[in-house]
């Protein structure tokens, strides 16, 4: 049965934390969706609820390898986004970031249909400009260990604008500051994840560095909104185009902030700072305002309520859903969680 209503769109990487709430949006809107994974970081369970769905299909496929679908759009999201994850195998990530980017290019090109690529703020590297703007050119360690990633990104951006100069390919670039709420993974290593778990079972809190780095972050619903406007946006607006919340709060404040709406009794514990952390990282999102006509709505502590709730369902005190391993972290179970739950609703009908 095929829909008549909306559009064919390939969401890669659809199974990852990002991927799977850009799958429901856009099924909310009426379109065909087809989610392609490897499951490398991306969780079945993430998508469990919408394999029902009459237009949603999922495929297991590497975009290191080409595809041959026939759809309206494309948006491509595959490639590990967090350091745990890209650096567990830095080659891969890198082929990920340049050989998926030119295969779904490849696809967009033969097809003659957009594509949307999820870009980075790790393109600035350690910024010594801020806040960063779109202008703003970076400062990235092309030798270090988060190089896979920075770098894989920088170069899968270059090979969009080469094949928008030299094909006339519709293209929009997204480049995504830090993002956070339901479906992360509890042991991806982002800071948002690690304190959340921690604070849940009563761990120490680790800030690595002083605790005055910043950053800023913004609610899962809020940048898949600006995802989605971004790539129905103008021809002419190709990006990049930050994404992100400008409010910068420092890690010192995010983990009270998460320790008292936890009602954790953790301590907070400070550690070496890793090498090429930025300490400051901001977005100027002025040309997502004027551009797009987006912001983020959703406040820090607002979003941080419902990331909490959803964290619950895989870590409680008596250990039901989850296991605890001195050495690799928390161990997730088979989540609990369906269509129905609390945080599955959109954040402004939760907030109401």
């Amino acid at each position: 049965m095929k829909n008549l209503k909306g559009k064919r769109i390939l969401i890669t990487g659809g199974a990852g934390f990002l991927g799977s709430h850009l799958c429901e949006k856009l099924l909310s809107h009426g379109h065909d969706v087809l989610c392609a994974d490897n499951f490398f970081t991306g969780r079945k369970s993430n998508i469990a609820h919408l394999m029902d769905a009459p237009f949603f299909e999922v495929i297991r496929h590497d975009v290191c390898f080409p595809l041959y679908v026939e759809v309206d759009e494309i948006y491509n999201l595959a490639c590990p986004a967090s350091p745990v994850h890209y650096q567990t195998d830095p080659v891969q990530t890198v082929k990920t970031a340049v050989l998926g980017a030119i295969n779904m290019l490849g696809l967009a090109k033969r097809l003659k249909i957009r594509i949307l690529q999820a870009s980075t703020s790790e393109v600035y590297g350690c910024p010594e400009t801020h806040p960063q703007p779109e202008a703003y050119w970076g400062h990235v360690n092309p030798i270090g260990i988060r190089s896979c990633y920075d770098e894989g990104k920088r170069c899968a951006e270059t090979l969009f604008f080469d094949y928008h100069r030299q094909h006339g390919l519709g293209i929009k670039v997204a480049r995504i500051f830090n993002t956070y709420g339901p479906r992360m993974h509890p042991n991806d290593g982002r800071v948002i994840s690690n304190f959340i778990t921690q604070a849940l079972l009563n761990m120490d809190m680790t800030i690595y560095g002083d605790g005055m780095q910043t950053r800023s972050f913004c609610y899962v619903d809020d940048l898949i909104n600006g995802i989605v406007a971004l790539m129905d946006s103008q021809d002419d607006i190709t990006g990049p185009v930050n994404l992100g919340n400008p409010r910068e709060v420092t890690m010192l404040t995010l983990a009270q902030t998460i320790k008292d709406l936890a009602g954790s009794k953790s301590r907070i514990v400070f550690k070496k700072r890793p090498a090429d952390d930025p300490m400051r990282r901001r977005p100027d999102i002025t040309m997502a305002r004027e551009k797009l006509g987006w912001a983020p709505t959703a406040t820090l502590e607002q979003g941080l309520k419902f990331t909490i709730l959803y964290f619950e369902q895989f870590i409680n005190k008596n250990g039901k859903h989850a296991a605890l391993d001195e050495k690799d972290g928390i161990k997730p179970a088979v989540s609990s969680v369906h269509a129905g739950d609390e945080y599955m609703r959109p954040l402004a009908s939760r907030l109401r």
